[in-house]
């Protein structure tokens, strides 16, 4: 006998990426997951006809009224904002039936940018393929009005995203490598081989820890930042060897303990065999959902 439970387990993968999707948080996602679950549990005991249907409704209707207050602190954040990192292994995606649910820094960005009304259309109706009557009474708008928040919300997204691409996971191992050795050391040659001449590079430390306020855009002043930072952690007699090679967003990255005691999550959009962007989440509030231990 299928239990509440069992029907629930079916789609808490589903229902947590289009938390995280709406909020950029694991951790917020975990919650709004969890308080799904028991509100479903409440109900589930009556004849539910679409259940997938009905736990997304639950879980947008709790992201929407989360994210009335997000995004008054969101105003008042220190420095660039990057969603908290989504971490899975490297290849790991390959055998994942919901590849067309990875969520791109560059997308999460772009939702950013969106009214969560918006971003709450575009993420049922295209991303995870909700029919309009079903949004509509998710987000208690007419069918009409849904499909125009989905419109703005798409014009948005196609203008911001970059094109999608994946890359084969021993190379992505290889390529992450070169770019932690090229970017730990003072030399900018091997670094600058490695990045595209647009290279945007993106750090989020939330005040809590060092990291770039605003942006760094082009070869040459990406490349001496890095430079710089390798100078500064030589001075200190420190250095950093821990690094493990993951998936963070469905792209190449990797995992660091820099100076030995700050964890670092890198992101790295790689097109054309060139790193077009640099993601890098120092905020610890982010990280919380990481561990990484020397070994």
């Amino acid at each position: 006998m299928t239990t509440p439970e069992d029907i629930f387990e079916t789609h808490r993968r589903f229902l947590t990426r289009l938390a995280y999707r709406m909020l950029g948080s694991v951790s917020d996602a975990e919650d709004i997951v969890q308080e799904a679950w028991l509100r479903w549990r409440d109900v589930a005991k009556g004849e539910i006809e679409a259940p997938r249907a009905y736990l997304a409704r639950t879980v947008t209707r709790l992201c929407l009224d989360q994210m009335k207050s997000a995004r008054s602190k969101r105003e008042f954040y220190v420095g660039a904002w990057l969603p908290e990192p989504l971490v899975e292994e490297i290849g790991a995606a390959e055998a994942d039936v919901d590849t067309q649910f990875d969520a791109p820094i560059a997308l999460m960005l772009a939702l950013e940018r969106l009214s969560p009304l918006e971003r709450a259309a575009f993420l049922l109706h295209d991303i995870f393929e909700l029919n309009f009557a079903e949004i509509a009474r998710t987000i208690d708008r007419s069918e009409s009005a849904c499909r125009q928040l989905a419109k703005r919300a798409r014009e948005h997204v196609r203008i911001d995203m970059p094109p999608r691409n994946t890359i084969d996971p021993a190379e992505a191992k290889r390529f992450v490598e070169a770019f932690f050795k090229a970017a730990h050391k003072a030399d900018t040659s091997d670094l600058q081989t490695l990045l595209a001449q647009d290279v945007a590079f993106h750090s989020d430390g939330g005040g809590k820890v060092l990291a770039t306020l605003n942006p760094l855009y082009g070869l040459d002043k990406v490349s001496r930042f890095f430079a710089g930072i390798a100078r500064k952690v030589a001075s200190l007699g420190k250095s950093t060897t821990v690094y493990k090679p993951v998936l963070i967003n469905g792209m190449p990255g990797y995992l660091s303990l820099e100076r030995g005691d700050t964890l670092q999550a890198t992101a790295l959009d790689i097109r054309d065999g060139r790193v077009h962007a640099i993601y890098i989440v120092r905020n610890p509030d982010k990280l919380r959902h990481i561990t990484l231990a020397a070994d």
